[in-house]
């Protein structure tokens, strides 16, 4: 086995602390080319090359303008509440009516189930 002494053994222990620490508090949607854990173990097993493609090739770009964003999600919008997966987005206003209507009645059959658990 290679011995790594003097400076550059204390830089490759701080750039593989760096690495480990930055792959584990990365979020798993903006994580590059590979799933977190597969980097996480290139990381700790190789670790100078594993340190030095995970931040070429793993780490999120920041301040390129371009955001990477999970499989459900888009852009932060002004409103976070209409972005969430699965939220109904009326085309045309009958279908709001419609959908208002419905939410009504459900609202009116839950305080009716309340009132007779009481």
């Amino acid at each position: 086995m290679l011995y790594f002494g003097g400076l550059f053994g204390v830089l490759m222990i701080g750039l593989l602390i760096f690495a480990v620490v930055d792959v584990i508090t990365t979020d798993e949607g903006s994580v590059r080319n590979l799933p977190k854990m597969m980097w996480l173990l290139l990381v700790l097993l190789f670790p100078l090359v594993g340190s030095i493609a995970w931040l070429v090739a793993g780490r999120p770009v920041v301040g390129t303008g371009r955001a990477r964003f999970g499989t459900h999600e888009r852009g932060t919008p002004a409103f976070p509440e209409y972005d969430r997966p699965g939220r109904f987005a009326a085309t045309d206003a009958d279908d709001d009516q419609e959908f208002l209507r419905r939410c009504r009645e459900r609202a009116e059959e839950q305080r009716r189930k309340g009132r007779e658990n009481q």
